[in-house]
């Protein structure tokens, strides 16, 4: 082990033992004007450099035009007030540990400053708090349900969950692409493809904020290894840097104006994220006009002082390893005060137009958390993103028409809920798939099989249904040094495989359930099952959701936000060894369409407990000016004979380009059976743009469409003129 990750293993191990009883709790950690020695320097004249108010700080602010430019002009007298060191700790993390269960960014009392309090995470309130919290479903299942507004009521309620304790930050969402499903942290983000991703994201960090908290944007950027995550380069052209890997950081930014972004660990073309100033000035800050602020990913995300702050770098987190250093350049003439300002400038203006000094911060308001309402929508999501991958009349499980179902799988009564790392939740209760499934099963009998012993196979055999749950848990995949880090392979682990092939070989119907971050190859057994669903991590719902879905009592709505390949090898390679890597525009579906290999469920897929029909799309246009849109209005009918929701997907191919079919637009239906619908999808021209080696701009020339369900299905083919 190298010793860059024992150092972190070892910090990280403290972070996470150590309580608030070990937290510093000296004044000056936690107020910036405390320090006797800058006293003096309050009373100093000191002019700082005008700031004249722009579209861009005016549409960051979440407030009247008049608001937010008085806050511009606050700034400015504060910035006057403050001393050097008030300014610089309020660029800094206070401590290695938590205090009062937060991170926390020096405030300055004495000039009604804040200061700043964060926490993750991805999927719920950090169980580093020591504080409950409702365990919502993983990203990645929450990408499988294709509903943005479902996200933005997720990303309200965590919002509301983390002001319970007190903070105002919520380190969320990680909108780092899956370039390949064996990355740990897969779990964690919400598609391979940039424009789901985007779409999922920004209806996450609008509910955030919505609630006064500050949603925090990361990795930026090409972040997608674990194993290697603090040492490796990730070499790649800018036009896979623009096309595949900034799209959704553009639009949470441009769109939905994120209060802040958090910088990688990894190096991009030579220079560490928090040094790349190609990234964080000419780009984030330079052409897509952040006006929030960009903080260190935690402890060894910083790589330098004047050289990371002059980078675009502002906050360095979660203490001043490297800007602690600030001072001293400053007293050296190695840096102005005017540019330590503009930093400080972008934090003060996240915490005054996001109201932080004019709040009350409870530290422990409990009854905001694991309400009525947050496990009910942690139940929705979790149905609503299980992904029925295959159904040769196995499900759903008729109450009515059983009387005995058998249960196995190393998952089946886990609280599986994801990473132990720093996206971890801790759920007062969480229903396992056994709980659920005894709790909905009525008058039928769970008959749980320990082993494939001779008593356990007579208990397969007697079944009417034999149900394995199945995949993978913390111990397999997470975060690196303070989880499993990267998978080993795409494949079920061996002996869940041969139990399966096992109980297959025996039973006639057996329905396996995987639950996981990302796929899992199916290819080795798949042939000798009946139902297949994939169920994610689920979270605090997800045993009862799952159950749902079995007997029938909810229809599965899922679609998959990741391709599942026929075999590992279809997909790039995975390089999670070497410390340099090099990253091309083709992954996931795309790589598998370059290199003509069927996906065994594509990307967008996943079935119904009914059938869907598709009509002729009805285009608004046939052709489209470089800033207008496209409207394609989409019949959709429901043939089968229970409710269900179908997902009509749009992928675009640009002209003259080698790349598959791209998805630029999907909207969904519910239909009760028989009902017809139109889906109605909008294809913004924006975002058909592609780097033309200077800026990303709209090519004229003529697109191909295709309309279809997933992205090897070309139900409707058409093209579309840009003049």
């Amino acid at each position: 082990m190298h010793l860059r990750f024992v150092a972190l293993g070892l910090v990280s191990m403290c972070l996470f033992a150590c309580g608030d009883d070990d937290a510093p709790r000296d004044a000056e950690v936690l107020d910036a004007s405390a320090d006797a020695s800058d006293a003096s320097d309050a009373a100093r004249d000191y002019v700082p450099e005008p700031f004249a108010p722009t579209e861009a700080t005016r549409a960051y602010c979440p407030r009247p035009t008049e608001e937010a430019d008085a806050i511009e002009a606050r700034i400015t007298a504060l910035l006057a007030q403050m001393t050097p060191r008030e300014k610089i700790a309020c660029l800094h993390g206070a401590s290695l540990a938590m205090i009062e269960g937060t991170w926390r960014v020096a405030g300055v009392d004495r000039l009604g400053i804040p200061g700043l309090r964060m926490l993750d995470g991805p999927r719920g309130l950090s169980s580093m708090t020591g504080k409950n919290g409702t365990a919502f479903p993983v990203a990645m299942m929450r990408g499988a349900t294709f509903d943005p507004e479902l996200e933005r009521r997720v990303g309200a309620a965590m919002a509301r969950e983390l002001k319970s304790v007190g903070a105002d930050v919520l380190l969320a969402p990680t909108i780092n692409v899956l370039r390949h499903p064996r990355w740990g942290r897969a779990q964690e983000t919400y598609s391979e493809d940039p424009h789901h991703m985007a779409e999922m994201a920004l209806a996450f960090v609008q509910g955030v904020q919505s609630e006064g908290v500050l949603a925090s944007a990361k990795h930026f950027a090409a972040n997608s290894i674990e194993d290697t995550r603090h040492e490796v380069d990730v070499r790649l052209d800018e036009r896979t840097l623009r096309e595949v890997y900034l799209p959704a950081f553009r639009r949470v930014v441009v769109e939905g104006r994120v209060a802040s972004v958090m910088t990688a660990y990894n190096q991009v073309n030579g220079r560490w994220a928090d040094q790349q100033d190609h990234l964080l000035r000419t780009i984030l800050k330079g052409e897509w006009a952040f006006s929030g602020f960009v903080e260190s990913d935690w402890i060894l995300g910083t790589h330098g002082d004047v050289e990371s702050l002059r980078a675009g770098l502002d906050v360095e987190m979660p203490a001043p390893t490297n800007f602690r250093r600030l001072a001293s350049a400053l007293d050296a003439g190695e840096i102005e005060e005017r540019e330590i300002d503009a930093s400080v400038r972008r934090v003060l203006r996240a915490q005054l137009c996001f109201g932080l000094d004019e709040r009350e911060r409870p530290l422990d308001d409990a009854a905001a958390r694991e309400t009525e309402a947050h496990l009910a929508l942690a139940r929705e999501v979790a149905e609503r993103g299980v992904v029925l991958l295959k159904n040769d009349a196995a499900l759903p499980i008729v109450r009515a028409s059983v009387s005995r179902v058998a249960v196995l799988g190393r998952v089946l009564a886990l609280d599986n809920v994801g990473d132990t790392g720093s996206s971890n939740v801790r759920a007062t209760d969480v229903v396992s798939a056994l709980e659920g499934i005894r709790e909905l099963a009525g008058e039928v009998a769970i008959d749980v099989v320990e082993s494939l012993d001779d008593a356990g196979e007579a208990t397969v055999r007697a079944a009417d249904a034999v149900v394995i749950v199945t995949g993978l848990t913390h111990e397999d995949e997470g975060e690196a040094t303070i989880g499993a880090g990267d998978r080993e392979s795409l494949a079920l682990p061996a002996d869940e495989l041969a139990t399966t092939r096992a109980v297959s070989a025996i039973h006639p119907r057996v329905i396996v359930v995987l639950e996981g971050g990302a796929s899992i190859v199916v290819r080795d057994f798949e042939d000798e099952i009946e139902g297949l669903l994939f169920a994610f991590y689920p979270g605090s719902e997800g045993g009862r959701a799952l159950a749902r879905v079995l007997f029938g009592d909810v229809v599965p709505r899922g679609r998959l936000p990741f391709s599942i390949p026929r075999a590992e090898a279809d997909l790039p390679v995975f390089d999670n060894v070497s410390t340099t890597v090099t990253y091309d525009r083709f992954h996931g579906y795309t790589h598998l369409a370059r290199e003509g290999h069927a996906a065994e469920h594509p990307f967008g897929s996943g079935l119904d407990y009914t059938r869907f029909e598709l009509g002729e799309p009805t285009p608004s246009e046939t052709t489209i000016e470089a800033d207008g849109m496209l409207e394609l209005r989409v019949p959709v009918r429901n043939v089968g004979d229970r409710e269900g929701r179908e997902v009509v997907q749009l992928y675009v191919r640009a002209p003259g380009d080698d790349t598959a079919h791209e998805l630029r637009a999907f909207a969904s239906v519910e239909l009760a059976a028989g009902a017809s619908a139109e889906a109605v999808l909008r294809l913004r021209a924006i975002d058909l743009a592609t780097w033309d080696g200077s800026a990303m701009t709209v090519r004229a020339g003529t697109y191909a469409l295709r309309v279809g369900t997933h992205a090897e299905d070309a139900a409707w083919e058409a093209e579309l003129v840009v003049p």
